[in-house]
Formats: structure tokens, C-alpha cells, sequence
């Protein structure tokens, strides 16, 4: 897939969707996930008036860059998903019952997923992405959301909005907008295309 003296390439995260979403795509890389404190880069960038989107593009080169000092010639991925409904913005459940509190706001709302992908080489940014989705959920019921929540728990307890798009979470939506990939949390296409570009991998 990749030139001759090979460019490592580390994907920055512990998502196991993007991980797979690479795998699939027939790329060859390791999986560092770098550590940044998330909360307090999400509660200063909120205090200070930044935007859902440019939070996502943030916290994506905080981890592509901090690996990417440890890792010099690598090519290393930074990604983040930033969910943004009415102005608020929703983490990962830490529990069942915020899972509930999460679905029920998001109920019959419309909201914004922004999936940013951040590329560094030597410490510095190389190349950016942050693809949106737009998506708007059925008004749910309690009893739905308690069932869906037994029955889904251990996957859509590492998902943003507590749902898999790729496995029952269709059901919950009446619209979507954008790209299925940005959905999943990587800007996948925008990528390939541009290793395709650099060399770095062929078609």
C-alpha cells in the first residue's frame, strides 16, 4: 500500500470504529492512543467562546501533536467527535442514567456531529479536515430508550449521542445529513484521498 522506505503511520485514538474504519480501508498502522485531558481542554475552549466545530479540530491536533514529538517521521492521525445539540455538548455516557438523560434531550431534536481529523509529521500539523453531520431523532419514548439502553449498553457506551450508526441507531433517526463516515467520527474519504495524493498509498 505504501511507497518503498515506509512512512510509519499511527492513528492517535482509541476508537476501535476508526481503527477498523483504517483496517478496512486496506491501511497499515499502529494504534497509539495519545492521552490529553479532554474536560479541561473542552471546559477553557467553551469559557473562552469557541465553536463546537473548532473544538473538535482542537482536541484532534492536541493528540496528533503530542504523539507525533515522540514519534518524529511518522505520519500520526489525530481525530475527535464533537456533539452539539442547542448549544450544549454531549461526552460520553459515564453511566446508564446519563445514557438516559442524554437520549431523551436528544429526542425529537435536531443535532450536529463534528468529526475532525488532524495529520502531523515532526511535531507539526500537516493536514486538517472537520466534516459535519446533521441529524434529527424520532421523539423517543422512555420505555424505547430503557430497552435500547439494556440492550446496546456496552456499545453505545463509547459513543458520543449513545448510539451506533452502524448497528440499530438508524432506527432512532427521521433524517441525516452528511457523510456516513463523519457519522462514525472520521473523516475517512478526506483522508484516503489525501495519502492517495501525497504517495502514500496507491489506488
Amino acid at each position: 500500500m505504501s511507497h518503498h522506505g515506509q512512512t510509519p503511520v499511527i492513528l492517535g485514538s482509541a476508537s476501535t470504529v476508526r481503527a477498523r474504519l483504517l483496517s478496512n480501508a486496506g491501511l497499515s498502522f499502529l494504534v497509539l492512543p495519545a492521552h490529553i485531558d479532554e474536560d479541561a481542554v473542552r471546559q477553557s475552549h467553551q469559557a473562552n467562546g469557541g465553536s463546537p466545530r473548532d473544538l473538535a479540530d482542537l482536541l484532534a491536533e492536541l493528540k496528533a501533536t503530542k504523539l507525533s514529538s515522540k514519534q518524529p517521521d511518522a505520519i500520526v492521525i489525530g481525530a475527535d467527535q464533537v456533539l452539539e445539540c442547542d448549544g450544549r455538548l454531549l461526552v460520553k455516557p459515564e453511566s446508564r442514567e446519563m445514557a438516559a438523560e442524554h437520549l431523551s434531550y436528544l429526542s425529537g431534536r435536531t443535532h450536529r456531529l463534528h468529526s475532525a481529523a488532524v495529520v502531523c509529521q515532526n511535531g507539526r500539523p500537516l493536514w486538517r479536515h472537520i466534516g459535519k453531520a446533521t441529524l434529527t431523532m424520532h421523539p423517543l419514548n422512555p420505555g424505547f430508550i430503557a430497552d435500547y439502553i439494556d440492550r446496546s449498553w456496552d456499545d453505545i457506551r463509547h459513543s458520543v449521542g449513545c448510539y451506533l450508526i452502524e448497528a440499530e441507531g438508524p432506527r432512532l433517526f427521521r433524517h441525516i445529513e452528511g457523510d456516513f463516515f463523519h457519522i462514525l467520527g472520521l473523516p475517512l474519504i478526506e483522508l484516503l484521498t489525501w495519502l492517495h495524493i501525497r504517495g502514500d498509498i496507491s489506488t
